[in-house]
């Protein structure tokens, strides 16, 4: 038996608008993406929080993970993740405590400390540039607080949230959060789905200075990881340009929607190798392509969970990707 056979399977959804379509056509996939993994097995179902992105639909995260929650019954919804110097503690508390009491036993709380916006969206936020740096673990320690049972004599409590020990993570690309989730005894999520080159060095470090906690006994890593599935290597690599074509407009800073595939790419050789670096750790391919390349990465990672992130311009397309992730696990 595969070692994949024994990794747990989640999907982290950007929630992509496409162009010509809508925010609320965002929605309505996301639910159908939603209650299609549920039925496949997949473990959780992660959004992600951005702002002033104008083809990214889930800047107000928590509504739309208590919208899916609602839609679906068994999967675990959450976030992957919550920028925690956006918001005080306690806002995020009530939020995923409100969410918990709703849906109990099915929320999880990933973390990231990045803006996920630009400046002049940070400054309307009303973020310090430098939030997050230096007080990242005294806000989490104050979230922690709003979430745990209310200790004696506290003034100021989540309610709800209080008493609901929601699920954290630490979510990151570096090994900032890698160190922090392993002193602190966290579950730890790495985003190779955009910056794979520090992978195995975060994995190190957070499986290497792990101290057990109440929450874990042992370290446990997720990795997220781009996957374009297709019912042929040939027709993946097409259907992968949507998600080049993402990244090719990031560096240029040019914001897109999602656009569709193309024949080929007008690209610089500079710019093919900055997307390729951003993409690094893709799956691109057939059903058997894909099989083939999550044992190998379930095997170099030793990851006990794989996050898959799929970026399509049909749904149809993205719909059909996880059908064959499913297929190629069991």
């Amino acid at each position: 038996m595969s070692r994949l056979s024994n990794t747990a399977l989640s999907v982290l959804d950007l929630a992509p608008i496409r162009q010509g379509g809508s925010a609320a056509d965002t929605f309505r996939d996301t639910v159908s993406l939603a209650q299609l993994t549920e039925r496949l097995g997949f473990t959780r179902y992660w959004l992600a929080e951005h702002h002033n992105i104008d083809g990214i639909a889930s800047a107000a995260t928590a509504v739309l993970i208590g919208h899916v929650a609602g839609q679906t019954s068994t999967i675990r919804v959450g976030s992957g993740g919550i920028m925690l110097p956006n918001h005080p503690p306690l806002v995020i508390a009530e939020q995923f405590g409100t969410l918990e009491t709703l849906y109990p036993g099915r929320i999880d709380l990933g973390l990231g400390r990045a803006p996920g916006s630009d400046g002049a969206t940070m400054a309307a936020m009303r973020r310090h540039p430098q939030a997050g740096v230096d007080d990242f673990p005294q806000q989490l320690a104050e979230l922690h607080r709003y979430l745990a049972d209310a200790e004696p004599g506290q003034r100021v409590k989540a309610v709800p949230g209080q008493g609901t020990h929601v699920p954290t993570w630490l979510l990151g690309s570096s090994g900032y959060s890698a160190q922090l989730a392993a002193k602190l005894g966290l579950p730890f999520a790495f985003a190779a789905q955009f910056a794979p080159g520090y992978l195995f060095e975060a994995l190190r470090l957070y499986r290497d200075n792990f101290q057990p906690s109440a929450t874990l006994e042992k370290p446990y890593a997720m990795v997220g990881l781009p996957v374009i599935a297709a019912d042929s290597d040939e027709q993946a690599r097409y259907l992968a340009t949507t998600a080049q074509q993402k990244f090719l407009n990031l560096i240029r800073g040019q914001r897109t929607q999602s656009l569709p595939p193309v024949d080929q790419l007008d690209w610089t050789p500079y710019e093919q190798a900055q997307v390729e670096q951003f993409l690094g750790a893709a799956i691109i391919g057939g059903p058997q392509t894909v099989k083939a390349g999550l044992e190998e990465f379930s095997e170099r990672t030793g990851a006990d969970e794989l996050m898959i992130n799929s970026d399509f311009y049909r749904h149809e397309d993205r719909l059909r990707s996880y059908e064959i992730v499913a297929e190629a696990a069991r």
